[in-house]
């Protein structure tokens, strides 16, 4: 691998802690909240509900593929029920309504600033060209229309760029014969999150968390405790670095100075959002993290 594809794997990851973010300002931001205004009832069924929207009212099971790492009954309770309450029409407009409230909130005058102008343009310029084949919420996304105004352009480019990430990451454990709890299972067992917070979050029960655990085992990347070997860990970072790969397009796209330029635009409008505006930064949410029993 040449020095400039590494430098790109470094960007990739680098991009991801920033658009990542930007993007989540559809989950946590309060405005968010009003979306229960439409007859959704509660947080995780408007998830469902305006995050598969651009896919249009498609059986649950297309939903579960794509989300991977949910347990299904998690997205059945909610799908396709809850889309006799809101249209994916009606719930994409809700939600961009809410972003652009949360955003103004959070930005102030600074939404409409030259550094969220250029953010919104490179941001533009690195996923646009990206290929949608196999990657199936990046390809709905990037099916709907682009906002006018530079803070929704920008946060509609970070969600593409978040969703081609995510549909890469899945690709990358489809590859490596993951599952959807084998996954968090492995994620855990580097540090990220733990049982405890991740079982209510996704949806899985202890017994289905144990199981994946006693399959990772077979394959030694697991042992009865839920830690990992190092091969397990070994595992889990070869296919962080599998996702990276998928993911180097907008670093490309945009070239060196131009994803560095980027990094720099976004990194104080993700400070600002995490510090006035309660956006996490990491994954779990610290406000959704249990202690371990």
């Amino acid at each position: 691998m040449s020095e400039a594809d590494q430098q790109h794997l470094v960007r990739a990851r680098e991009l991801a802690k920033l658009f990542g973010p930007l993007h989540n300002v559809s989950y946590y931001a309060p405005e968010i909240r009003d979306f229960t205004k439409t007859g959704v009832q509660g947080w995780w069924n408007g998830y469902f509900v305006y995050r598969a929207a651009p896919m249009g009212p498609v059986p649950v099971e297309v939903v579960v593929a794509a989300f991977y790492n949910f347990a299904p009954r998690m997205i059945a309770k909610s799908l396709p029920a809850n889309w006799q309450v809101v249209s994916p029409t009606q719930a994409l407009e809700l939600r961009l309504e809410l972003v652009d409230r949360a955003l103004r909130r959070m930005l102030g005058e600074g939404r409409g600033s030259a550094e969220v102008r250029d953010a919104a343009t490179l941001a533009r310029r690195a996923i646009e060209p990206c290929d949608g084949v196999g990657r199936v919420l990046y390809n709905a996304y990037a099916g709907l229309a682009w906002p006018d105004e530079p803070h929704l352009a920008l946060w509609h480019a970070c969600t593409l760029l978040r969703e081609h990430r995510g549909d890469n990451h899945n690709i990358a454990l489809a590859a490596a014969e993951i599952d959807g709890v084998e996954c968090h299972v492995l994620m855990a067992g580097m540090g990220h999150g733990n049982r405890a917070s991740i079982l209510p979050i996704r949806g899985w029960t202890d017994e289905e968390w144990s199981a994946a655990v006693g399959r990772l085992g077979e394959r030694g990347w697991a042992r009865p405790d839920g830690t990992l070997t190092d091969a397990g860990q070994a595992t889990r970072r070869a296919i962080e670095e599998h996702t990276n790969r998928l993911s180097a397009g907008p670093s490309r796209n945009l070239g060196t100075e131009g994803a560095d330029r980027l990094i720099s635009l976004l990194e104080p409008i993700v400070k600002v959002l995490h510090e006035q505006g309660g956006v996490p930064t990491q994954w779990p949410p610290p406000h959704l993290m249990r202690p371990q029993n």
